[in-house]
């Protein structure tokens, strides 16, 4: 058996997440589907991670095992786009070493949060406009607060199947980008929900509910009932996974949203 990463994109407004689940379209789901017809044999695809319901990846890699592929690389590519539905794009298809995870793997995961501060109705599925305008110097000062912890059980779902909620963040900061303002965090690995519940809790202080020493408490708490209600899920991308340099040629990482 050969394996495969695959580099991909896809459109979480369709989908209930990445992973499959009974009662609904998933993307892993209709990624198996696809790739079973094409390939005329059952394909199992493994994600490098599960997004939410309604959440995009601009940047996603996955792994598949095959004995034989039935077209040259490019020519898969370019076959599996055609089998799939407009919400789903393959950048490339490259053949890794036999026990590279594309999940385990990881080294990094970045994901961007997007703010419209005036109604847009081209972008309103992908951006998220709340009805104040937010500090976004204060929101900044919590966002780098966070760096000194690590135990981020208050913005994890509840009753989450996660066997450890320690996540070690190394990047988290609000950028202005033209008409939006994007909030971009980085760690080697993310909780359920965590991105949503930090941004929504981030909002708190940006609207002067919350100071950022009760940012803070809310962390050291380690309870969810404590931070704030979860962000939208249509305004988050997944946009960058980084894996070690001798795993494979990544062709298309830094997939930052910017329509």
């Amino acid at each position: 058996m050969a394996r495969y990463f695959i580099e991909m994109a896809y459109n979480g407004e369709c989908f209930h997440g990445w992973q499959k689940q009974p009662n609904a379209v998933t993307v892993q789901e209709t990624m198996e589907q696809a790739m079973t017809t094409l390939f005329q044999r059952p394909v199992m695809v493994v994600g490098a991670g599960r997004t939410d319901a309604g959440v995009h990846a601009s940047y996603f890699v996955a792994h598949f095992e095959v004995d034989t592929l039935p077209f040259e690389l490019p020519h898969l590519v370019r076959k599996l786009n055609g089998f799939l539905p407009v919400g789903i794009v393959i950048f490339s298809v490259q053949m890794v070493g036999d026990e590279t995870h594309s999940r385990f793997d990881a080294l990094s995961r970045t994901y961007e949060y997007h703010l419209v501060m005036e109604k847009n109705p081209f972008i309103d599925g992908l951006s998220y406009r709340p009805w104040y305008v937010p500090d976004f110097e204060v929101m900044n000062v919590a966002a780098s607060r966070m760096m000194a912890f690590s135990d981020f059980t208050s913005f994890s779902r509840l009753h989450s199947d996660a066997k450890t909620n320690i996540c070690n963040i190394t990047h988290a900061i609000w950028e202005k980008r033209h008409d939006r303002y994007v909030f971009v965090v980085t760690a080697n690995r993310f909780l359920r929900n965590m991105v949503r519940a930090m941004v929504g809790t981030l909002l708190e202080v940006g609207r002067g509910t919350l100071s950022v020493d009760e940012f803070c408490e809310i962390i050291e708490a380690k309870d969810r009932r404590r931070a704030g209600t979860s962000a939208p899920p249509q305004a988050l991308f997944l946009t960058d996974i980084e894996y070690p340099a001798n795993l494979f040629v990544p062709h298309h990482r830094n997939g930052t949203f910017n329509p």
